[in-house]
């Protein structure tokens, strides 16, 4: 008996690591969130890349995306796991830097993984004190993105021209290291706007709270890997924030009028190289008028975005 169960331990682990986390999944939402009448709008959420420079495979696979013709690109922060992998992150958006795109960071560009006991990691953020590894160098990432005309949102509020609509976009440093300031970009989004979106890394309550009242209609966020490990029939164990675990991935409605999307991201720390139940994934939505019942969930890891295994 204990044999047997070391051995599917063994074997649950063994795919985790060695396989699960490599699953490049595409995943396919559509949210009612468009004045009556507008066009949809497909927006390509990409999240926690945690990236290493070796990952070859996660970078042809997301370069690929972009024959999904995305109108916008969000990025939710999280791309570095390393202080040598901002060429490796700008391979893999490199053809996705063509098209219309906004960003935050969150706190793995402005800070190296460093080794956890799993333990505390189920434990409730506000139990566990954070500790933070060496800088990285996410100041030269943020310059590449913005040379090749993305839009840093880190509380600053714009406005985009897409798709014949006018959209207001404003965003937040990442709360998960209290680096919000929501202050910067109070008030609702200007009257002329047919669409407003939020984005911020971690999706505390707080920050949401704070992006409903003042009206807006959709928030990104990434940060919770979608649990990371996901029990069948449970879901998620935790969300690594105050977000309740039923929203620890995709889509959910956050009060009477806000869609919020949260991404399972595309990485892992390289301290934590699993994954179960929850394959890494970037989110293409689409926007759709109001009143539209939203389409089920798809996921696929289709012949187009698969790509060799990473050497490590």
């Amino acid at each position: 008996m204990a044999a047997g169960v070391a051995a599917a331990g063994a074997a649950t682990l063994a795919y985790a690591a060695g396989v699960e986390r490599r699953h490049w999944t595409l995943r396919t939402e559509t949210l009612p969130v468009l004045d009556t009448g507008a066009r949809p709008l497909r927006i390509l959420h990409i999240s926690d890349l945690h990236m290493l420079p070796g990952q070859r495979s996660k970078q042809r696979w997301v370069a690929a995306l972009d024959a999904l013709e995305p109108d916008l690109v969000v990025n939710t922060g999280d791309n570095l796991a390393h202080r040598r992998a901002v060429p490796a992150v700008l391979r893999a958006l490199g053809p996705l830097l063509n098209r219309p795109g906004v960003f935050v960071f969150g706190s793995n560009d402005y800070y190296a993984p460093r080794p956890k006991n799993p333990a505390r990691y189920l434990l409730r953020p506000s139990r566990t004190k954070r500790s933070y590894g060496t800088t990285l160098p996410w100041r030269d990432l943020r310059a590449a993105l913005i040379e090749r005309g993305w839009l840093d949102l880190t509380h600053v509020r714009r406005q985009l021209e897409l798709g014949g609509m006018t959209v207001a976009m404003a965003g937040v440093d990442d709360p998960h290291l209290r680096r919000d300031r929501y202050s910067d970009i109070a008030g609702p989004p200007a009257p002329e706007a047919t669409l407003r979106i939020g984005i911020t890394h971690s999706p505390e309550p707080r920050v949401l709270d704070a992006f409903g009242a003042d009206g807006y209609d959709l928030v990104l966020a990434g940060h919770t890997h979608g649990g990371q490990l996901r029990v069948p029939g449970i879901g998620a164990l935790i969300t690594n924030c105050e977000l309740d675990r039923t929203r620890a991935r995709g889509p959910s409605r956050w009060g009477t009028r806000m869609w919020l999307h949260v991404s399972a991201g595309l990485g892992t720390s390289p301290y934590a190289p699993v994954r179960f139940a929850c394959p890494p994934e970037a989110s293409l939505l689409t926007l759709v008028p109001r009143g539209t019942a939203p389409a089920p969930a798809k996921r696929r890891g289709g012949a187009a975005f698969r790509a060799r295994s990473d050497v490590r």
